[in-house]
């Protein structure tokens, strides 16, 4: 898997966060397993911290693990931190540290203001092909982060919309739409998970005819499941499908709604 597509699955990874459980201050930890065929890939784990001034911070890391490790090695550690705000996590700062093999790390880091991107950067900047779909200013404004943009209040039309995401290299839209239900168990959680089909758009920041991008942006097959946290009064999600040209990749909450 190349290096953008591997950042694209980190991502979302991300994405399967921890529950904010109320306005006071509380930590918050969850844990996921990332499996490529079946086969075990990576391992993750969240903190989300709520203070009582409505500020947040969610920081993970992601690690390669079992078959994974036997072609590379892969870390990631990521952080987003913002405001709730109408009933909303709305971020502030973006941040993704990404390290795959024997490469130098690569640190992507966003600034928003009021929804909107107002600083970018890459740390090294990778030297772009000629073909590369540079992103817009317009493609900047009223945009989501790959982590928080996933988590929704317990009144909203979870599958009925389109999330603008920008994950500090590739901006893509990301269009749910409903699949109905579905049974959903792990520590901390049992009952009904909301099953979202997805469609990956690409809009900008990828290179124009790459494979892993043309191939999930053409598969019908992506889903993601959300399941709501009676305390919280919030949807997240607890599962996800993502395809591949070497298999599915899956994404499963092993903890959900547990502070221990």
């Amino acid at each position: 898997m190349a290096h953008s597509g591997r950042r694209i699955f980190i991502s979302a990874i991300a994405a399967l966060l921890a529950i904010p459980a109320s306005a006071a201050e509380i930590q918050h930890r969850t844990e996921y397993r990332v499996a490529l065929a079946g086969l075990p890939i990576a391992r993750a784990a969240f903190l989300t911290q709520i203070e009582d001034d409505h500020s947040y911070k969610i920081a993970g890391s992601i690690n390669s693990a079992g078959l994974a490790d036997l072609i590379t090695t892969i870390s990631a550690k990521t952080s987003v931190s913002g405001v709730v705000r109408n009933d909303r996590l709305q971020a502030q700062k973006y941040s993704l540290y990404y390290k795959s093999g024997k490469r130098k790390a690569r640190v992507y880091e966003v600034s928003y203001r009021n929804g909107n991107i107002i600083s970018a950067t890459t740390t090294p900047m990778p030297k772009r092909p000629k073909n590369w779909i540079d992103v817009t200013p317009r493609d900047m404004r009223s945009v989501l982060d790959p982590i928080s943009g996933l988590v929704f209040t317990g009144d909203t039309k979870v599958c009925s919309q389109t999330l603008p995401i920008f994950d500090g290299e590739t901006r893509m839209d990301l269009v749910l739409s409903p699949k109905g239900d579905e049974d959903f168990s792990t520590n901390g959680f049992k009952g009904k998970a909301t099953v979202c089909s997805v469609r990956f758009v690409p809009r900008s920041g990828y290179k124009k005819g790459r494979k892993d991008i043309d191939y999930l942006s053409k598969s019908d097959r992506m889903e993601i499941w959300f399941a709501k946290s009676d305390a919280a009064n919030v949807y997240a999600p607890v599962y996800v499908r993502i395809p591949t040209e070497y298999g599915m990749v899956t994404i499963t909450a092993v903890k959900y709604g547990s502070n221990s």
